[in-house]
């Protein structure tokens, strides 16, 4: 009977981590966030942020994982309306990818940058595959850089990585983008899809609130597209 006890607090106490992780993944997204943006000439281009359609932050993403397929990273994304700022964030996962993504250290914090409105679309479907069913670029760093070049110019992701720390612009080529309708049910109390909470306009929650002011503080509400 004792051991049959201590199995249920066990696996009671693992059942309450699983739920309280998508809520502490919240936070490492905001510390990401900060923690690039805080240091303008190695961060992302203002005029790049300020034209983004969304954005994707996925703190601590594995790098092994790469080399088998396996599920490796999990993360945010929230879009915009002109004129109405950063929507309550959808969670998402990342999966596959290539070897050629991996740039040293064991987990790497990744952004992206969704630049028009058929990429939000794609983002906001159920899954999509980068660089199959959506184009995308490493992205310049720097207060003063630009999407100037026609890779750039042409993408409609760009994705920047921070590993020990050194952020810069690379591509995943391969990775695939689905959304995570268990931890969006964590968050919002349902299983809400990323469509749902972008464009019916679902308050964000408390435990977003952080996130979501960071991203009001850095970019404007309004973008120029």
């Amino acid at each position: 009977m004792p051991i049959l006890f201590l199995l249920f607090l066990t696996a009671a106490a693992l059942a309450g981590k699983d739920k309280a992780e998508p809520l502490q993944r919240l936070d490492e997204a905001s510390a990401v966030f900060q923690e690039i943006m805080s240091t303008p000439d190695r961060s992302i281009p203002q005029d790049l942020l300020d034209k983004a359609h969304c954005i994707v932050i996925v703190p601590g993403l594995k790098k092994g994982a790469f080399i088998f397929g396996a599920k490796y990273g999990k993360g945010f994304l929230s879009c915009r309306a002109k004129g109405k700022g950063w929507s309550a964030p959808g969670t998402i996962r990342v999966e596959g990818g290539s070897v050629g993504f991996q740039i040293g250290g064991s987990e790497s914090d990744v952004i992206m940058l969704v630049m028009n409105e058929r990429g939000a679309n794609k983002l906001l479907s159920s899954k999509f595959t980068l660089g199959g069913e959506g184009e995308v670029a490493a992205g310049p760093v720097g207060r003063q850089a630009s999407a100037q070049t026609d890779a750039m110019m042409r993408a409609e992701i760009l994705s920047w990585s921070r590993s020990r720390g050194v952020f810069a612009g690379i591509s995943l080529q391969g990775a695939t983008l689905r959304q995570d309708l268990d931890d969006n049910a964590v968050i919002y109390g349902k299983k809400l899809t990323n469509k749902e909470i972008v464009q019916s306009g679902v308050a964000t929650p408390k435990a977003a609130e952080p996130l979501i002011s960071l991203l009001n503080k850095y970019s404007s509400a309004k973008n120029s597209n």
